[in-house]
């Protein structure tokens, strides 16, 4: 239970930092306003509080770990909501880096 909880948990810090950003990029670089922009740091804001739900106490692993998630959740984000088209070496590439993740996070330790 513990896994799945950490795996949801970084789901929902990927889509709070990646939509952040997003919402921030949609506000300045397509000139959707201060809404878009308010809401984005809404939403950054929030990343930094889910990220303390994690179940294991250490702040490095989780940050060093959820890296390899916001890559993998970036080309997601990108697929969904800009019509992005990842090739092979960025579906590689992500598989990767969520392999590292699991390692990090999930690995048994003595």
């Amino acid at each position: 239970m513990t896994v799945l909880r950490s795996i949801v948990l970084f789901a929902l810090a990927a889509v709070a930092e990646i939509g952040g950003a997003w919402l921030i990029w949609q506000g300045v670089r397509e000139h959707k306003g201060l809404l878009w922009m308010g809401a984005g740091v809404l939403a950054l804001g929030a990343y930094g509080f889910v990220a303390t739900l994690q179940p294991d106490a250490n702040f490095g692993r989780i940050l060093a770990a959820y890296g390899g998630v916001f890559v993998a959740g970036s080309l997601g984000w990108a697929m969904l909501l800009d019509g992005f088209r990842p090739d092979r070496w960025d579906l590689a590439g992500a598989a990767i880096c969520l392999l590292g993740v699991a390692v990090i996070m999930y690995a048994p330790r003595g």
